[in-house]
């Protein structure tokens, strides 16, 4: 039976905002149906994840947990989850799945935990990711320290130094190129430590160019659906931001790198550090391009990085990336089980809880194993059948002995989406259908659309019944083109915003669920500028190769402005003793390394400190000058050309409406 049509009113806004979203809606009969099913076909009775979650326990921070910047600006806020409670029953509110609600009150559960007897601790529920320790001979190793260097600072002196201990840290170890493995490490160790050679920082092979191509070349994009993905634009509540499905969401301080000193570049390459050896497996383009595992044999402990939580991964995510390689993904994970599989007694990572016992650390990582193989295979069968990507997602089903295991349930990860993304691995965008080689824009196809409908009125007309039919998958895709008809249609950014939130009160997926509502909220209010992590930090980009930075400046350049214009420069870096010649021809850049142009307008003598401060607009090239950290030879006006032809690149751009209004 269809829905009362009443629920198309708008109700009104609730009075708390902190709880609820801005006009948040109660959901349909079609979306109580949905949760219903999802309540009734899986084992809320299992409660061993829990137990698993608060085995080990130690301390935690005093609650309410909140920790400021600087400024006293909260930059996470545990408190603000309250609304979830911490017990296993299933009391999931009619707006969220019940999935999702399992998993977000597990991934409330925070405090530091021992993972192994006196020699490896955890702490989980202060960040998306989870902080390892482990016991040196003269210190502590830190494995992946956090988003924010507030967070870090904060859980290492409150937290972990009362209650292991004072000692030194004497190694970090990066597990992987995704901020939230790297980027508080300025909280727990400064620059000088590692300069100096008393703190070692290993990671993988790769991992520089990694972090910086993925958090800068296209940090500005990924950074903004990011804010859709993770929820941090959403209220928290039981109609806005439950969890991320790794964690409650990221943090919104500092980050920073430090740059590695020690990388592992082979599987089977055994690492001392602070006395402790590990065995490592570099398992690239998995979850990250550039990633390892590691085993402690004196613990027999497996490091499993990301390659194996307690979710479905992405092969693809939604902030977007490159596409993973579940194939890969999934034979390191046979790697690890046929070298340290008749060993190893607990399995931990950077997101989630460990899990104890020969037996169940075996099954755990064949089921995880199992879960990236099928989709890969499965996937590549139907593609060679002549199924398209759209039709492959829509048609893939797990088999039951993965399905009904929590931690390849969708929390993060899809399975639609992540048979899509190993379509496209291999396959690319495109379906092989002429007609989607050159579709028009989102613009002018959505004028054309509703003109075939027979206008606004008429296609509003057919949707808020197809609304009221529960076919909101429909019901989005035929009201966008009318918003992207006419942005300015009040009616139909409010019907679609009221899809986007019912679409998002079914999803089991954090992220799908954080990008409808994300993009209900958006429809509502329009874009609201908010204080977020800057995937392109100062930091990082100082980091950055040489080669790199110049690629960074290439996609700044704004081709429009630059056509019809030549430019050469000179770059002298002292303390680096490099050259380059760097030129700006046919509206693109061009570097030559280890040379000079003879007939440059200006050479600009330089440090790379000095000349990053310089790009970055820190300061002003005469300024540098003046001070004496740069000499510049022939046209000085010519770098300021060269400047002026360099986008900045605005955050907050628009996604559930064109860039025009």
């Amino acid at each position: 039976m269809p829905a009362d049509t009443s629920e198309l009113e708008r109700r009104p806004a609730p009075a708390d905002a902190t709880q609820d979203g801005p006009s948040a809606r109660q959901p349909t009969q079609a979306t109580l149906r949905a949760n219903d099913v999802i309540r009734r076909s899986l084992n809320f009775h299992d409660t061993t994840d829990f137990e698993d979650a608060r085995r080990g326990f130690v301390a935690s921070l005093p609650e309410p947990v909140v920790i400021p910047d600087e400024g006293g600006r909260p930059v996470w806020s545990l408190g603000q989850f309250g609304f979830l409670g911490d017990g296993p029953e299933d009391d999931a509110p009619d707006t969220v799945n019940p999935s999702l609600w399992r998993n977000a009150k597990l991934n409330m559960i925070h405090g530091l935990f021992q993972v192994v007897d006196g020699a490896i601790w955890q702490a989980r529920g202060y960040d998306l990711s989870v902080m390892s320790i482990i016991r040196g001979d003269a210190g502590w190793i830190v494995v992946d320290p956090f988003v924010s260097a507030e967070v870090a600072q904060t859980v290492w002196r409150d937290l972990v130094v009362p209650n292991l201990g004072d000692r030194p840290i004497t190694a970090v170890i990066y597990t992987h190129s995704h901020i939230d493995h790297f980027g508080g490490v300025r909280g727990i160790i400064e620059s000088e430590d590692v300069e100096s050679g008393r703190v070692k920082i290993l990671a993988p092979a790769g991992f520089t160019e990694a972090a910086v191509a993925e958090n800068v070349i296209a940090g500005n994009v990924m950074g903004r659906r990011a804010s859709y993905m993770y929820g941090n634009l959403l209220p928290k509540g039981p109609q806005g931001h439950v969890d991320g499905g790794l964690g409650k969401t990221t943090s919104s301080g500092t980050t920073g790198l430090i740059e590695p000193t020690d990388f592992v570049t082979s599987t089977g390459q055994t690492v001392v550090l602070d006395g402790v050896e590990m065995t490592c497996i570099l398992a690239p383009d998995s979850e990250a391009p550039s990633e390892f595992l590691f085993f402690l044999p004196r613990h027999r402990a497996l490091c499993v990085a990301e390659d194996a939580t307690h979710t479905m991964h992405n092969l693809y995510t939604l902030r977007g990336a490159k596409y993973r390689d579940g194939l890969k993904w999934s034979k390191y994970l046979q790697q690890a089980l046929d070298m340290f599989g008749s060993e190893m007694e607990v399995v931990f990572a950077s997101h989630h809880w460990p899990t104890w016992g020969n037996d169940r650390c075996r099954r755990f990582l064949a089921s995880q194993r199992d879960l990236y193989r099928f989709i890969h295979d499965q996937t590549l069968r139907m593609a060679n059948q002549g199924f398209t990507p759209l039709e492959i997602g829509e048609r893939i089903r797990l088999p039951e002995s993965l399905d009904s295991v929590w931690s390849n349930r969708g929390y993060y990860g899809s399975l639609y989406h992540n048979a899509r993304a190993q379509y496209g691995l291999y396959l690319g965008w495109f379906d092989g259908v002429p007609a989607h080689l050159h579709p028009l824009p989102p613009d002018q196809a959505g004028k054309r659309y509703v003109e075939y409908m027979g206008g606004a009125q008429a296609l509003l007309r057919r949707a808020k019944v197809s609304f009221a039919e529960g076919d909101y998958r429909w019901v989005a895709e035929v009201v966008n083109h009318l918003v992207f008809a006419e942005p300015g249609n009040l009616e139909a950014k409010a019907l679609l915003a009221d899809t986007y939130e019912q679409l998002g009160y079914q999803a089991e997926s954090g992220p799908w669920r954080d990008f409808y509502l994300t993009g209900a909220m958006e429809l509502r209010l329009g874009v609201v500028r908010q204080p977020l992590p800057n995937p392109a930090s100062p930091d990082t980009i100082r980091a950055m190769p040489m080669e790199t930075f110049f690629d960074y400046l290439g996609i700044r350049l704004n081709g429009p402005r630059a056509e019809g214009k030549t430019i050469k420069l000179n770059l002298v870096l002292t303390d680096a003793g490099a050259k380059y010649a760097v030129g700006v021809e046919n509206a693109a850049l061009h570097v030559s390394v280890d040379c000079q142009s003879r007939n440059a307008g200006a050479t600009i003598t330089t440090t790379r400190a000095a000349f990053n401060d310089v790009v970055l607009g820190v300061i002003k090239m005469e300024e540098q000058v003046k001070a004496g950290r740069a000499k510049v030879d022939g046209a000085g006006e010519v770098l300021a050309e060269f400047l002026s032809l360099l986008d900045t690149f605005d955050f907050w751009f628009p996604i559930v409406t064109p860039r025009s209004t």
